[in-house]
């Protein structure tokens, strides 16, 4: 066959998997999901590029519980937007935040790309989140105030009734009976964004499943494929060797592997929320279970693998310390620790709903046998348990469900509630890793859902949703990640479609 035969059918087979839209969004997760159901509602046509092959798709929706930070079904919680300014940039130069008042046209530049979560969008999550709310009643969703993991709370939290699965499979649903204007294309990987001459974004290039080459063109691009948690050498780049020693919380979320965010990037636009860090959650590393969480851990001690405590397991609830306290385990020697526990944990009322590991903990009836079981020394383990044996205080006032104040003396470091002796068998161990929910770092966007450029200007045709778009530093405001998904996937949805030049080019 001449080389010139090759090329005219390789030519046929490229024209075959080009596709033109209205709207192409990129991951079928609810962030994607809400944004190509609002669009599709408001008439538009909408490709849905997924990595995951069907029987997975979904991303981590799929896993979680879904919870959201919310009082009841009209209002998000009280402390909603103190929570999210506290944790929205680190220490931004006031002489340029000051003009965060003004109008956003009327900003500086500096201000408008500078990497601090804007706090017309903040505010937009607060006011949308109960109208996304009652969006999703319209699919047969219903929320209630479900119990968690969490034996006592900080906040408050309601939850859709079958989890972020129902949300999947609700949207989901839709999709699948509007097939003449949504297409999915599944085992389909974004890689890179299509510009036209006059910097507009006009579709995604792509490639499939045999490595085939895929184009969607579209009047408009919305990213929603989430972190780059399932990308070892991103989270190298960003975390640092630690990495090594995390995963992610679920299978779903293997599949995020930052190409929207890199996509993003490379054409200019500006980058926010914090690279360097993730929301961690503490997991059992022996579990093959859904989100196998181990959050236990502040009525017993956490132990290294050198036989040593390393950190305060009880200085606050466990709802607000978690996450911090899972980053001290990942940076611990192997990125791993072991809770340790008496007889006397049986002593709190439903503890067994703060592990949703099924594997069963290391037990045994003395500590060097516990030691042995844990692989870790077992001088070492006896002298630390003697040690904070010593410092506890009398046991009157033990309270699980309140910073009970019982906290050791002496010792380095304390504990600051909840501390009883470890003496009475059997003694049990759960080791403990740190997984990535999601990470932080992603693409500044505005209140529209619309990705900003590092000049401050607006990138036309381009629109980012739930964890691609970067919002939270140092610590994540819990119970949010799934509801800012719907709420910037349905603001994207509605702008992709409204822009004067929203038909396919």
């Amino acid at each position: 066959m001449s080389n010139n035969i090759v090329d005219v059918l390789w030519e046929k087979i490229l024209q075959t998997r080009k596709e033109t839209f209205d709207v192409v969004v990129v991951g079928f997760v609810i962030a994607g999901l809400s944004a190509a159901v609002t669009a599709h509602q408001n008439g538009a046509t909408v490709a849905i590029l997924e990595r995951a092959p069907l029987d997975e798709r979904g991303g981590n929706t799929r896993y979680t519980e879904s919870l959201w930070r919310m009082k009841n079904h009209d209002a998000v919680s009280d402390d909603f937007q103190n929570r999210f300014s506290e944790n929205s940039g680190g220490w931004p130069d006031p002489g340029i935040v000051k003009d965060a008042v003004l109008e956003r046209d009327n900003q500086p530049r500096v201000l408008r790309s500078l990497g601090v979560v804007d706090p017309d969008l903040i505010n937009t999550l607060a006011q949308e989140a109960p109208k996304c709310l009652s969006w999703l009643g319209e699919f047969g969703v219903k929320f209630d105030f479900l119990p968690t993991y969490f034996l006592s709370q900080s906040t408050t939290r309601m939850a859709p009734v079958g989890g972020g699965l129902a949300l999947v499979d609700a949207l989901g649903n839709y999709v699948d009976t509007h097939t003449n204007k949504i297409s999915v294309f599944y085992e389909t990987a974004a890689r890179e964004l299509i510009t036209n001459e006059c910097g507009h974004v006009v579709g995604v290039k792509g490639v499939s499943a045999g490595n085939t080459p895929f184009e969607a063109i579209g009047g408009s691009v919305i990213l929603s494929c989430g972190g780059f948690q399932g990308n070892p050498e991103m989270l190298s780049h960003y975390i640092g060797p630690q990495a090594q020693f995390v995963r992610p919380v679920s299978r779903g979320g293997h599949y995020n592997r930052g190409e929207g965010i890199r996509m993003a990037l490379d054409i200019g636009a500006a980058p926010c929320g914090d690279f360097g860090s993730f929301h961690a959650q503490p997991v059992d590393p022996r579990a093959t279970d859904t989100e196998p969480v181990v959050l236990n851990y502040s009525y017993g001690i956490l132990i290294n693998d050198a036989g040593e405590r390393f950190t305060d397991e009880g200085f606050n609830m466990v709802d607000s310390t978690y996450e911090s306290l899972t980053r001290t385990i990942m940076a611990q020697r192997g990125g791993i620790a072991f809770a340790v526990f008496d007889k006397s944990l049986e002593d709190v009322k439903n503890w067994s709903v703060t592990v949703r590991s099924t594997v069963p903990p290391l037990l045994a009836e003395t500590l060097d046998a516990l030691a042995k079981l844990m692989n870790v020394p077992v001088a070492q383990l006896n002298d630390t348990v003697d040690k904070y044996n010593s410092a506890c205080p009398n046991q009157n006032g033990f309270d699980p469900m309140v910073l009970d104040g019982l906290a050791t003396k002496g010792l380095d470091p304390i504990k600051s509630n909840w501390a009883r002796p470890i003496s009475l068998p059997p003694f049990k161990a759960w080791p403990i890793i740190c997984s990535n929910c999601f990470t932080f770092g992603g693409l500044k966007i505005d209140s529209r859902a619309r990705v900003v450029n590092t000049e401050g200007d607006i990138i036309p045709g381009l629109y980012a949703a739930g964890e691609v778009a970067g919002i939270d530093y140092r610590t994540y405001t819990g119970s949010t990640s799934v509801m800012r998904g719907v709420v910037t996937g349905r603001l994207a949805g509605k702008d992709a479609i409204l822009r004067d030049d929203n038909k396919a080019l």
